[in-house]
This record gives structure tokens, C-alpha cells and sequence, in this order.
């Protein structure tokens, strides 16, 4: 069911042949910079889907979202707890490397490694045994259904590339002295990174050697971040940029109007939510001493229910937002509307503030990023104006991504009292929810990695691994509605909404739109 309405969710446009028409350059902007080149380094959507252009994986994902071979040609279970992968023969690296198996163990050893945003793409428990050099098996400690799920996302990287510019060592989102690995890429994609200066300009240029047809008639393609939303419109409008995103919501009908360019919308699958350390005895960003609030559901409760999300959607967002209850899209949980948000009510938030001993408010820091998600820093000056409602005085900590990312990641020490966090789950599986986000944690990361406030129950992580191993659909679907309903009565985190796509395109563009917002340039063709 889901992924029909992911295939009728994405704004697909037929691709030309490479052949058939005059091979262009493709010139985009995005509000945010793309930094390290490490795959490994940083586990965020416009991220991957930048690296994705280069690296690959065993799998990926199409037009429609469903999973295709990649880098592995096909695989099976051969036993209930090991997977076989038959790789692909006659792939080369950018380099002229040959890829085999031995470049698929040490990227299993590397993603799981110290330093890596991406821990969960492989359990710790997971073995690797290469059969030969293009077959290699995967043995796991109990069965696992959705085991190569998100692997469209973990890359692939060259062994001997990689050890003979040391770089084996991940660089981490919060590392100051990037390896060679986080200033140069080499992949087996479509396109090849020729030069990169971090947070400025990345070009690509089309890989010849690639394994795949190319349905694209791109030679080059360059990325320049822009954060100003009015410079980046700006540039599309007079033609000197091709494709630009997000759109301002209240630039999309500008866009639409002006001749020579149209405004792509839809729904993207990613849940905007507010989080809260619930984890340390005292915030580290708060005038209470001596305690955490946070620790006191009815201090969670009440925060939740201050703020007035429907005016979020309308003022804020311009209604291009879906208000959400739960930490998942309800295009990828079926039973996400047998749940409701709590009700805006600030009266029983001020009773709950006073029931909890807090009648006065408290202060405490929030930290958002200002130019990762659709409207971030205005969603989080909104958050701060309806907590004053309830007496709670905001002091907003409001910086590019790079930074935030660096402060409140596990990299960075889990560094926030209070922030504002958007997440897709690259499997499109409530598992990855409430693995990364619900789970408990701890100070290292281990356990729920993105769980960055440190909710825990141990019920919920019992049923999580429940889930994971759980084959039947019916049965699992109550396993993952029993997790739900735990941490949506605790009030683990505060879903806001799910963020809608607003892309800005050229006319001379045909593209695919994936609700997931990654941007994939194998299926662009320019007039």
C-alpha cells in the first residue's frame, strides 16, 4: 500500500536517451553546503543524496521508491539468518579499480566504525564472509526482513583507495581535520566528483566506464549552496541557475508564473519533530539547577500542547505541511491516523507547567538549524513565541547545519536541551524509527543514535526487536502500533508536521521528484 502512494507521491517526467539529445551542463543550488565527501560522515538526506550521485550501493532505489539491484546483481536467503549477495562483475571505480567483495567487507567494517553517522545501516552483530570475489554473505543472529532496506544509502568504498590515502578513519560531522575521504570521492556512480570546495562549489562530471545505461544527457553538473532564499529564487528566475530547492512557500506561485519555470510540489515523507534531553539530572542549557523539567511528562505534555501547530501549517508553512501525530509519514504506516496529536490547549499546558511545580515557566535553550529543513529557523521562532504562553522563555540557538548537526549529534556529545530534528527513515520502516530516534542510548551513541534528548523505555526496545525479526505483516503492524502508543503516551518527542517538496525547475529540465527529496541526476535530461 505504501508504495503505491510513494509511486503516485512522486512527480516522475519521461527521461531521453543520452543519444538523442545535446549532452548540457546542469547548474542547481540547495539552501544548505555540502562539507565532507565521506559517505559515512554524516547520515542526511541532501547529503546522501549528493554523494549518491557518485558512490553507490548494493541497492538502490528508482523513480518509484521500490528497490532495485545495484551494485549486487541479485540476492537470496539461503538460510533463515544468512543472505547471499551475487555482485555485479566488470564495475570499476572512478580510479579504474576493480570492485569486488573485498571492497563490500571493509565498507562494513568502516560504516560501523567509530566516527560514523550511518551505524545502524548494519548491526554490530552482523558477519561478513566473502564466498569469492563477487559473492558474499551476510550472517545474521536472528532473522531480519528489512535487512537491505536502507542500504541504498550505505556506499560503497574502495579498500585500496581508501588505505592508500589513509583515510580508513571516518571523519566525523563534529571532526575539524577532514581526511582525504572527506575532500575527494571515488565511487562507481553515474558522475565523478572533480573538484570540492566545501560549503562553496562541487562539480561533478559523467562517469564514461559507468556499469548502467545512462538515460541522462548530462557532461557536468555543478552545485553551488545558497542559503538566502530570495538570491537562490532569484537565480532560477533569470535562467542562471536550472534547478534550485526548497522553494519559499510563498515563492512557489512566482515561480510558477514566470515563463521559463514551474514550482514541482508534493508530499516528502519527512517528519519534522521537536525533541527534549531527557536523559542528563540537570540541562545543560536551563535556569533550573539541580533538575531536569524535561524528566516530568507532564512538563513534556505541556509543551506539546502549547503549541498551536494548525497556525505552524497556516502562517508559517502557507500549507504546505501535513500536521503529524506520530514520528512516521502515514504514507508508510497504514495505521497512523488511529492516533491524534494533543490537543492546542495553552489553559492545560499552564496547569500542567503548575501541577509539575513550574507555575512561573522556566528558560531554556532550543537549537535549530536555519538551513536544512523548509522554514526551520521561522518553525523554531513560532515554537519559542507559543512556549512564552506558558511562561517557558525560549533563547534560540539558530545556525547553519554544519554547525548544529557538529553541537547536537552524538559526534558532537549530544550537546542540546531542546532542538528541532527532521527525519526520513531510509528504510520507508517504522523499524528505523524507533531504532535511531525512540531507542535508548547511551552518552557514546550506542543504542538510538539520532535519539538525541535519550528517551528510553525498555518495553519499547523490546518490542523493537520484536519487529525487526517479525515476518508476519498483521503481527507486525500491532508490534509497531504497541511501540507507538508507549512513547506517544510518555510524550517521547513532539511530531510537528510532515514538510512538503517545493522544487524550482527550468523548463528545459525533465526530472523525477522522489517524496524521499533526494535528487538523483541519472534521470535528468536537458532541452
Amino acid at each position: 500500500m505504501a508504495q503505491r502512494v510513494l509511486v503516485a507521491a512522486a512527480a516522475a517526467f519521461a527521461c531521453v536517451s543520452a543519444n538523442t539529445a545535446q549532452a548540457e551542463t546542469l547548474k542547481f543550488a540547495f539552501q544548505g553546503t555540502l562539507n565532507a565527501l565521506d559517505p559515512y560522515s554524516l547520515n542526511e538526506t541532501f547529503t546522501l543524496s549528493a554523494l549518491g550521485n557518485a558512490y553507490e550501493g548494493l541497492t538502490r532505489r528508482g523513480a518509484d521508491l521500490e528497490i532495485e539491484p545495484a551494485l549486487a546483481e541479485r540476492w537470496e536467503v539461503i538460510e533463515p539468518n544468512r543472505w547471499r549477495f551475487y555482485l555485479r562483475e566488470g564495475v570499476k571505480f572512478h580510479n579504474g579499480n576493480d570492485f569486488t567483495a573485498e571492497d563490500v567487507a571493509f565498507s562494513v567494517e568502516r560504516v560501523r566504525s567509530e566516527g560514523s553517522d550511518l551505524l545502524t545501516r548494519i548491526g554490530s552483530e552482523v558477519t561478513v564472509e566473502i564466498v569469492d570475489d563477487h559473492t558474499i554473505d551476510f550472517v545474521l543472529p536472528g532473522p531480519n526482513p528489512i535487512l537491505h532496506y536502507e542500504w541504498d544509502t550505505f556506499y560503497i568504498m574502495d579498500k585500496e583507495w581508501t588505505e592508500e590515502n589513509d583515510a580508513v578513519k571516518v571523519t566525523s560531522a563534529s571532526d575539524t581535520t577532514p581526511n582525504y575521504a572527506a575532500l575527494n570521492a571515488n565511487g562507481t556512480g553515474p558522475f565523478k566528483i572533480v573538484s570540492h570546495e566545501p560549503g562553496v562549489k562541487t562539480v561533478y562530471e559523467t562517469f564514461d566506464g559507468w556499469w548502467d545505461d545512462a538515460p541522462h544527457n548530462l557532461t557536468s553538473v555543478e552545485f553551488t549552496p545558497i542559503g538566502s532564499d530570495a538570491t537562490r529564487v532569484a537565480a532560477l528566475l533569470s535562467g542562471e541557475l536550472d534547478m534550485v530547492y526548497p522553494v519559499p512557500v510563498q515563492d512557489i506561485k512566482r515561480v510558477d508564473s514566470n515563463s521559463g519555470t514551474r514550482a514541482l510540489t508534493g508530499p516528502e515523507l519527512r517528519t519534522i519533530h521537536l525533541g527534549m534531553d531527557q536523559m542528563r539530572d540537570e540541562l545543560l542549557y536551563s535556569d533550573v539547577k539541580g533538575k531536569n523539567p524535561f524528566k516530568d511528562i507532564r512538563v513534556r505534555k505541556a509543551f506539546y500542547q502549547a503549541i498551536d501547530i494548525e497556525a505552524i501549517k497556516a502562517k508559517v508553512m502557507r500549507d504546505l505541511a501535513t500536521p503529524a501525530s506520530l514520528l512516521i509519514s502515514p504514507f508508510l504506516y497504514g495505521r497512523a491516523d488511529e492516533f491524534e496529536r494533543y490537543p492546542y490547549d495553552v489553559d492545560a499546558a499552564k496547569a500542567l507547567m503548575s501541577e509539575a511545580g513550574y507555575p512561573d515557566g522556566f528558560t531554556v535553550s532550543m537549537d535549530c538549524p536555519n538551513d536544512r529543513y523548509v522554514n526551520d529557523e521561522a518553525i523554531c521562532q513560532a515554537v519559542a513565541a507559543m512556549l512564552a504562553r506558558i511562561n517557558v522563555k525560549v533563547d534560540l540557538v539558530a545556525q547553519p547545519k554544519a554547525k548544529y548537526f557538529a553541537k547536537v549529534l552524538a559526534s558532537g556529545g549530544y550537546d542540546t536541551s531542546f532542538y528541532l530534528l527532521g527525519w526520513t527513515p531510509g528504510s520507508f520502516d517504522s523499524w528505523n524509527i524507533l531504532e535511531n530516534l525512540v531507542q535508548c542510548r547511551d552518552d557514546s551513541g550506542a543504542g538510538g543514535a539520532f535519539n538525541l534528548g535519550g528517551y528510553c523505555n525498555a518495553e519499547v526496545d523490546a518490542l523493537k526487536d520484536k519487529i525487526l525479526s517479525e515476518n508476519d505483516p498483521e503481527i507486525r503492524d500491532e508490534l509497531i502500533y504497541q511501540a507507538y502508543a508507549i512513547a506517544n503516551d510518555e510524550v517521547s518527542h513532539i511530531p510537528l508536521h510532515q514538510q512538503g517538496l517545493a522544487w524550482g525547475v527550468s523548463d528545459k529540465l525533465e526530472l523525477v521528484q522522489r517524496a524521499d527529496n533526494q535528487f538523483k541526476f541519472r534521470f535528468v535530461t536537458k532541452n
